[in-house]
């Protein structure tokens, strides 16, 4: 599973490829099957897969951030900045004339001019009013907003109207280095400025666009997206008349793709279906480094995981190389282990802050929980009666993470802590059970943007109250969040990067969390298809993308 947060992995992975006869390409930063517009013919419809049939999409909401989901919104609404396959970001023309930094003292001040063709779907312009509206509803101060993320948000003093309504003047009470993440995806005012249009206005549906394509249909039956190419729209002519978005469980994409049914879908590190689809005539595999990173989140308010030393056991008792291997197998680049929460083992900032907490040390396992009162009882750890037993919740179609969890259950098993595998419906996973905290352990992807720090305090800075945001885990303290604050305002790179590996050690010490391994980008694809694929950090240009002539 996959759920969105703002950082940045490096998109090139090196060295501990598989050097067989007919293994993989060593990973590239991106593969889309690139062709020039004059090569993609006009008109056809694209089928892709999707894990997860969506509800909300309100993607500030906090039930809204999905990958499945942005693939969606970023045909229909605006993203202000474009990433490249670098992962430098700079103004989407068809959104903004310019953005800038007009001053820094007193205070940072950013200046948007959004391009005078730039209109709602309604025929509404996009103004000042609509940036002003997801301000104060993502600021974090009024509960009765549902938000995944008041980052960058919360330290804004003042939005407001330029020289006309079509120019925003952003006046931040605190620095922010990572400013050009804010306002994307933007939404209209309207249909945001109240608690129950921010929570019902989009759901299960998009009732206003402002994008190459448009809404056409959801069908929940179905569990589909279609959108259609939007007639209203004021940049290049899009080349697809349609894209259908289908809900497929995971083993079910190789044989929808194989039979016509589908187009292309994400293998993410799927061995499996990689196998099925590869060598496969009118198929084309498409892989890059990707932008995600696998972990196995922490639920620190269970009654089995609140004690860090048990927490600390549980991550020392897994050996996360086997686990990246086993993973990995057959993928070809890279099984290194991740020991950074903030950044992957490529990307500059990286530093190995795992400490004994990443060790894998069954015997110090043992030694902690005896620390803990649990004690040896018939193979499984006792307390006041009960026994060590943990829930590792997962994606029923997940296979990757179910066979992660079976080597995790032998890795516990030997320090006397059990672990039940328990699935779930895909659709119910995030929702019903993470969001509630219905779990003890849980596997899922993070996903990375260009912006590797903006949104840390999002995941790992303590709830409040009910309100956990992306921290799931439901661990954080005081210090990491001073220090975490510290690093989302630094406007240097190099002290916001040594700033953010301080915190990330603190992150390691509480056992928030344990990184695993940085998952490949596969996508196989119809090989006619082009200018989509394994994107990396880069974002696609749905206007070019099509079938070639």
């Amino acid at each position: 599973m996959t759920l969105m947060r703002l950082v940045a992995v490096l998109i090139v992975l090196s060295g501990c490829t598989d050097a067989r006869p007919g293994a993989p390409p060593a990973l590239t930063p991106y593969d889309i099957g690139r062709a020039p517009r004059a090569a993609v013919r006009e008109g056809g419809t694209l089928r892709l897969a999707t894990a997860e049939f969506r509800t909300q999409w309100n993607y500030w909401h906090l039930g809204g951030p999905n990958l499945d989901a942005v693939t969606v919104l970023r045909t229909t609404m605006p993203w202000l900045f474009r990433g490249d396959a670098n992962g430098a970001v700079r103004p989407d023309p068809d959104y903004l004339a310019d953005a800038r930094i007009a001053r820094t003292r007193p205070h940072q001040v950013v200046v948007y001019d959004i391009n005078p063709k730039a209109r709602w779907s309604d025929g509404t312009p996009i103004g000042y009013r609509d940036f002003q509206a997801l301000w104060r509803a993502a600021r974090g101060r009024n509960p009765a907003f549902p938000i995944a993320t008041s980052t960058g948000y919360d330290r804004i003093r003042s939005v407001g109207r330029g020289r006309d309504d079509r120019q925003v003047v952003v006046t931040f009470a605190r620095p922010f280095g990572e400013w050009r993440e804010l306002f994307s995806p933007l939404y209209p005012a309207r249909t945001i400025g109240t608690p129950d249009r921010w929570d019902h206005a989009w759901l299960n549906r998009l009732p206003v666009t402002a994008g190459p394509f448009r809404l056409e249909r959801i069908d929940r039956t179905a569990e589909a997206v279609t959108v259609v190419r939007d007639s209203a729209w004021w940049g290049a002519r899009p080349r697809l008349d349609r894209i259908v978005f289908r809900h497929l469980a995971r083993d079910a994409m190789p044989g929808a793709l194989l039979s016509g049914e589908i187009d292309g879908f994400d293998a993410g590190a799927d061995a499996t279906a990689y196998r099925r689809v590869a060598g496969t005539a009118g198929v084309s595999v498409r892989r890059a480094a990707g932008p995600d990173f696998v972990q196995l989140t922490f639920n620190g308010a269970g009654p089995m995981l609140s004690d860090p030393d048990v927490r600390r056991a549980v991550a020392t008792a897994i050996d996360r190389a086997a686990v990246a291997r086993s993973a990995l197998r057959g993928l070809g680049g890279r099984a290194d282990v991740m020991n950074d929460h903030v950044y992957v083992n490529t990307q500059q900032g990286y530093r190995d802050n795992a400490g004994q907490v990443g060790a894998y040390d069954p015997g110090r396992a043992r030694r902690l929980l005896d620390r803990a009162g649990w004690t040896p009882a018939g193979g499984v750890r006792r307390r006041n009666g009960r026994t060590l037993t943990l829930r590792y919740l997962f994606p029923e179609s997940a296979a990757v993470s179910r066979q992660s969890g079976e080597l995790i259950q032998a890795m516990l098993r030997e320090v006397g802590v059990r672990l039940l595998l328990r699935p779930v419906p895909d659709g119910d996973f995030f929702d019903r059970y993470l969001v509630p905290g219905a779990y003890d352990l849980a596997p899922f992807t993070w996903h990375g943007t260009p912006f590797p720090i903006s949104n840390l305090e999002s995941v790992y800075a303590r709830p409040r109250g009910d309100i956990v945001r992306q921290n799931l885990a439901r661990i954080g303290s005081a210090r990491l969040d001073r220090t975490l604050a510290k690093a989302v305002g630094e406007l240097d790179p190099v002290r916001a990067r040594r700033t953010a590996n301080e915190a990330d050690r603190m992150i390691w010490d509480e056992v928030h969390s344990l990184p695993l391994y940085q998952r490949p980008r596969i996508v196989p694809v119809r090989a006619s298809l082009a200018n989509w694929g394994a994107f990396g950090l880069s974002d696609p240009i749905w206007t070019d993308v099509g079938f070639r002539k």
